[in-house]
């Protein structure tokens, strides 16, 4: 396997580096994000610290639809009832 040099803007070799795993080169990190193959592990845990949070919000915004769904509810059986 062969090497090539690439020129990248230091904004981009940030973004690059920032993907950037512990023990991986910048040819397995270009490898892993510019891949076909897509693996579940991956992804595993990337929820971990967010999870309580995004619970929290969905929980909320049910509560709100249901409210608002009540209203339109009630207001059709009011108008129904004239």
């Amino acid at each position: 396997m062969g090497t090539k040099t690439i020129s990248l803007a230091d904004d981009a070799y940030e973004r690059l580096k920032r993907h950037k795993r512990e023990g991986e080169s910048f040819s397995d990190v270009v490898r892993r994000l510019t891949g076909d193959d897509f693996f579940l592990r991956d992804y595993y845990g990337a929820l971990d610290d967010t999870g309580e949070e995004l619970d929290r919000i969905v929980a909320a915004r049910r509560e709100a639809r249901s409210d608002t769904h009540r209203e339109r509810v009630d207001r059709i059986v009011e108008e129904l009832e004239k």
